[in-house]
């Protein structure tokens, strides 16, 4: 079976000194290699392409078959690499918790421990007779929460 290790080896040292880093890299049991790449601007196919060349030059087919498929980490995939995080402050995100609770919310800020997000919320004021609309701001430590992506409203 392909090496997982040794292609993301292989990718961060092609990908050093650019905008560009490594996201996940999954190998399947019949040597199905997904690497997917992300950038602090965006990532084009060439570039891709470009990266996939130049790793599958570093095996021998003969030896080992595999495929290679190297993509950009989409608009709608979770973030898993906290350089994605930094990228999207001041963006909209879909934050899931492990509680259950999906937030949709601005990112305010991210530490090596968790996000701030901040959202309105309509709670109880005193002296109304209804709920108001509130600004909340709220920081989670990245193991209280499921996943994080990028949401784009298309209304």
């Amino acid at each position: 079976m392909i090496d997982c290790d040794k292609i993301l080896e292989i990718a961060e040292r092609e990908l050093s000194g650019t905008d560009m880093f490594t996201v996940s890299c999954k190998c399947s049991p019949m040597n199905e290699v997904e690497l997917l790449i992300d950038s602090d601007t965006h990532v084009t196919i060439e570039r891709c392409a470009e990266l996939s060349r130049k790793i599958e030059a570093e095996f021998d087919r003969e030896v080992e078959d595999f495929s290679l498929t190297v993509a950009s980490a989409g608009i709608g995939s979770e973030l898993k690499n906290i350089r994605q995080y930094r990228k999207l402050i001041g963006s909209s995100v879909e934050v899931l918790l492990l509680s259950g609770i999906k937030i949709l919310a601005k990112l305010d800020a991210v530490t090596e421990e968790g996000i701030t997000i901040s959202y309105e919320e309509k709670q109880t004021v005193e002296g109304k007779k209804r709920k108001v609309l509130v600004n909340v701001e709220r920081t989670y430590s990245f193991d209280e929460i499921k996943y994080t992506k990028e949401y784009l409203d298309f209304k």
